[in-house]
């Protein structure tokens, strides 16, 4: 957990909703100067802030529509520090809460030094940051409508379809298949929906990864060389990560990442493992999935793994290949390498 601690002649806590901001700005003796609820307008929040311009941080906490208030103070060149939602709230919970309550409290944070720092995503990639998010809900909505058509065959005791359904042909026979028309439309249904997300999903990933090649070309080439690793991966990497150089070690990555699990301990007795979910969930996905794709067909690395399962059981095996993986990609894309196979497998 990394806090804010830098000094400033005044501190600005902004409990932010989607049209309404409660806003609290304390001096450095604590002293309350502004402490007022105004409407989300970017000109009512410039009128607000204007008098302090130039001596003042702005903090908020991370939530859906800060995106719109990091701009905002980057244009006016005002200091902006987004909050860890989930440190915040352990931090500054209490008995009563409203939004004058969590605005000063925010304020008293950052002017305590107490204040946890979440990652203030760059602008330019934003957008195409939350389209490659958009692309994995609406590819695992697809995967929950391939289930249910496999679960509609076993409903009515139907013989198992072995089609594939990423296949256009493969869905059409599906067309016929229940001699029930009710139950023949809920499939088709199903279909009529896949069919329209691998039109458009195709398209939305050439488009990212047109962005990608503006945003990070370097990048992108050098995680491809890794073998398993291929279009969809290798972008979700990118844009989860941002800027790698904003990671001071390569612990604080893996932890970032959800690639190393933290132990409880309390007067010398350990009391298994805390924060596991505190972390990066698409990071963690895009590296476990490279650790199973990068064993695929490549004897070398299933030879590794046999190694690791000498050690431990296949699924921690797994993981510390993963883990690993994570540590290998930190190191390339920080000293901008390619992947070298015989210097990763041979630890």
């Amino acid at each position: 957990m990394n806090f804010y601690n830098n000094m400033h002649p005044y501190y600005c806590g902004i409990d932010l909703h989607a049209r309404l901001l409660y806003v609290c700005i304390l001096d450095q003796d604590g002293n309350t100067c502004v402490h007022k609820e105004i409407s989300a307008d970017p000109e009512k929040l410039h009128k607000l802030l204007e008098p302090y311009i130039g001596n003042v941080v702005v903090g908020v906490e991370c939530m859906h529509c800060w995106y719109w208030v990091a701009d905002f103070c980057e244009h006016l060149g005002v200091d902006f520090i987004l909050g860890h939602a989930l440190y915040m709230k352990a931090i500054h919970g209490g008995k009563a809460k409203n939004d004058r309550i969590d605005s000063f409290k925010i304020a008293n944070l950052i002017r305590g030094g107490n204040f946890p720092l979440a990652y203030v995503y760059p602008k330019k990639m934003r957008a195409t940051r939350d389209l490659l998010r958009r692309r994995m809900a609406i590819v695992r909505h697809g995967a929950n409508l391939k289930a249910h058509v496999v679960n509609t065959t076993s409903q009515y005791n139907l013989p198992p379809n072995k089609v594939n359904l990423k296949n256009l042909a493969a869905r059409e026979q599906l067309k016929s298949t229940f001699p029930d028309p009710v139950v023949q439309k809920n499939i088709d249904l199903d279909m009529t929906i896949l069919d329209c997300y691998a039109k458009q999903l195709s398209q939305v990933e050439w488009f990212i990864e047109q962005q990608a090649k503006q945003h990070n070309p370097v990048h992108l080439y050098l995680l491809k060389s890794i073998s398993g690793i291929g279009r969809i991966l290798a972008l979700t990497i990118i844009y989860e990560i941002g800027h790698i150089d904003r990671f001071e070690s390569v612990q604080k990555f893996a932890s970032y990442s959800r690639l190393v699990k933290c132990k409880a301990e309390s007067a010398g007795k350990s009391y298994g493992t805390q924060g596991n979910k505190i972390g990066n969930a698409h990071l963690k996905w895009a590296f476990s999935e490279a650790a199973v794709l990068y064993l695929r067909g490549n004897e070398k690395a299933q030879k590794y793994l046999l190694k690791l399962q000498k050690r431990m059981s296949k699924a921690k095996a797994l993981s510390a290949l993963a883990h690993k993986l994570g540590r290998c990609i930190y190191f390339m894309l920080k000293n901008e390498t390619v992947f070298d196979e015989n210097k990763f497998l041979k630890g």
